[in-house]
């Protein structure tokens, strides 16, 4: 479930059994090395357009979803390095900063609201002696708390927006497949199951439809977009250079 991907405990916040909790600040991202995408919304596309290509995924059309593409291959991000530090100067994707909460949708026929907060108990940022406590001793949040469940909150509406963008791609056949191939060190690089707006069908989408787009932040979204896809070449290139400290380590062990 993408929802709770980097999560290995994901628990409800409870005021009793969390009450003496502690956090401290993430040290690393060593629990988004493992990941080689994951999951954007399209408030953050312009941002993220300066460095990561951001494409759509998914089983299908009617299930696709945009995402940062972070690798090229299986379980690898080529944005964090082996001590867990992102790139610098490149964004990191909200999807990863929320860590370690997270909303998550109740089961159904389960009273008050539709999402409660989790955090993962498997952090290692946890405790009760050191950081900063999420509840004061009245049960109350503390600041650290209430900022990160306003980010979740936030994040969540942006979620809202972007499914809305989806169905307007969708709505008007915007999307096509794209494959993705690359050769290296003669092995080939397939990734499947992507996709991308069409710039010609983009091209001939009527005018009501295309003031529309203008107005309400779609057309800078699709432009983000596809002005990112020139980033494949460069994640090529921080793969390339992955490999070639992979072959100098084997050299000297």
């Amino acid at each position: 479930m993408a929802e709770v991907l980097f999560y290995e405990r994901p628990v409800p916040l409870n005021r009793t059994a969390h009450k003496d909790l502690r956090i401290k600040g993430l040290q690393n991202l060593k629990f988004a090395h493992n990941v080689h995408s994951v999951p954007l919304t399209c408030s953050e596309f312009p941002v993220t357009a300066r460095d990561i290509p951001i494409l759509f995924a998914g089983n299908d059309m009617a299930s696709a979803g945009p995402m940062a593409l972070l690798g090229l291959r299986q379980n690898e991000n080529l944005f964090v390095d082996m001590k867990g530090q992102w790139a610098p100067g490149v964004y990191i994707p909200a999807f990863v900063r929320r860590y370690p909460f997270v909303l998550a949708e109740k089961p159904v026929g389960t009273e008050g609201d539709d999402f409660t907060v989790f955090l993962d108990e498997a952090y290692e940022g946890f405790n009760d002696k050191e950081g900063e406590r999420l509840f004061k001793e009245d049960g109350t949040e503390t600041e650290i708390l209430t900022n990160a469940v306003n980010f979740l909150g936030e994040f969540q509406q942006h979620v809202a927006r972007t499914k809305q963008l989806m169905e307007d791609l969708r709505k008007h056949d915007l999307l096509e497949p794209r494959n993705i191939r690359l050769e290296r060190n003669g092995n080939v690089l397939n990734l499947n199951g992507l996709f991308v707006v069409s710039e010609e069908k983009l091209r001939k989408i009527d005018a009501e439809t295309a003031h529309r787009f203008l107005n309400d932040g779609t057309m800078g979204w699709i432009f983000a977009h596809l002005l990112s896809l020139a980033n494949i070449d460069r994640v090529g290139q921080r793969l390339a250079e992955r490999e070639e400290a992979e072959a100098a380590n084997a050299t000297k062990n």
